[in-house]
C-alpha cells in the first residue's frame, strides 16, 4: 500500500498525497516507516489563528489569492472543531475557500482537532511534512478559534498571524496572554467597523515596551479580508518575515512537546475510557 506512494507525492499527485494524509491520520500499519522516508524540506509554513468570528478562514482564502498571483501552488490545512462523539470535523468555514476547489495549484484539507489542545490537529507535524515533500511552494495551518493559551502554531509555523477584530471586547485582557506572545504579525481584520482606530492604538501601545528594549518590530495591518483589503500588505510583511526568521526555539519546543505526547500516548495504549 505504501509502496510508490512517496514518489507520487513527490510528482504532485493529489490522489496519492491526500490518501496518505489519510493513512498516517488515521494510523495505519506502517505509517511510521512512510514518515522516516520523507525527505527534508524548506517549504515555508505560515500559521492563522486568532479567537473565533475573527475572520481567519476568510483571511486564509484572501491570502491564496495573493500566492496565486505570484504563480505558485500553495497547499492549506484547515483544523476545525471535532464532535465529541466521532471526532469528525465541523467543516462550515470551508465554504468561504470553494472558489479553490477546482484550481490544480490550490490543496485544501480539512482536519479535525480530535481532541487535542492548541487549536491543532493530533498529527499536523506529521501531516504538514508530507506536504512539504509535495510540490507547493507555500503552506497555511488555519487553526480552529483559540484563546490566550493555545498556542502550538507557533513551533509548527514559520511565520504566524494573529487574526483580531476591533470588537474584540477588553482588548488588554483579550490579548495579554500567550495569543498576543506567540504574533509575528497582527492582522487586525474587519477594520472599517467602528473603533478599529482606537483598536489599533491600543493594540500599538501594548507593543511599546518590547520595541523600547529593542527587540523585533511585530506589524500591525489593518485588513478587511472579504474585500480583500490590506491583504497584499499583509502578505509582504509575512514575505519579510520569512526572509529573516527562523523561530528555532519555538520549534524545538513544539517537538518536545510533541515528543512528550507521544510518550504518553504510548504508555497509555492499553487504557480504555469506556472500560
Amino acid at each position: 500500500m505504501w509502496t510508490g506512494l512517496l514518489q507520487k507525492i513527490q510528482q504532485g499527485d493529489i490522489k496519492s498525497l491526500a490518501r496518505s494524509i489519510s493513512l498516517v491520520e488515521n494510523e495505519v500499519a506502517g505509517y511510521e516507516k512512510f514518515l522516516q522516508n520523507l525527505p527534508p524540506s524548506r517549504t515555508k509554513v505560515i500559521g492563522i489563528t486568532g479567537p473565533p468570528g475573527a475572520g481567519k478562514s476568510t483571511t486564509t482564502d484572501a491570502l491564496i489569492n495573493e500566492v496565486i498571483k505570484e504563480g505558485k501552488k500553495v497547499a492549506v490545512l484547515c483544523v476545525d472543531p471535532s464532535s465529541p462523539f466521532n471526532l469528525g470535523a465541523v467543516l462550515g468555514d470551508r465554504i468561504r475557500m470553494s472558489r479553490w476547489y477546482t484550481n490544480d495549484r490550490v490543496f485544501i484539507r480539512s482536519l479535525a482537532t480530535r481532541g487535542a489542545m492548541g487549536g491543532l490537529n493530533p498529527k499536523i507535524i506529521e501531516i504538514t511534512d508530507i506536504l512539504k515533500s509535495s510540490t507547493f511552494d507555500l503552506i497555511i495551518v488555519e487553526t480552529v478559534g483559540v484563546g490566550q493559551s493555545e498556542i502550538e502554531i507557533a513551533g509548527l509555523a514559520d511565520v504566524t498571524v494573529v487574526v483580531l477584530v476591533p470588537e474584540a471586547g477588553d482588548e488588554i485582557q483579550t490579548m495579554k496572554a500567550g495569543l498576543m506572545e506567540i504574533a509575528d504579525v497582527f492582522a487586525v481584520n474587519k477594520s472599517d467597523r467602528p473603533g478599529a482606530d482606537l483598536f489599533v492604538r491600543n493594540l500599538r501601545l501594548m507593543l511599546a515596551p518590547a520595541f523600547s528594549k529593542n527587540e523585533r518590530r511585530i506589524p500591525i495591518v489593518s485588513t478587511v479580508a472579504n474585500k480583500e483589503t490590506g491583504i497584499d500588505k499583509l502578505y509582504q510583511e509575512m514575505k519579510q518575515i520569512l526572509s529573516t526568521d527562523t523561530h528555532k526555539e519555538r520549534r524545538s519546543w513544539l517537538l518536545a512537546e510533541k515528543a512528550f505526547h507521544l510518550i504518553e500516548k504510548e504508555r497509555m495504549k492499553d487504557v480504555k475510557k469506556n472500560s
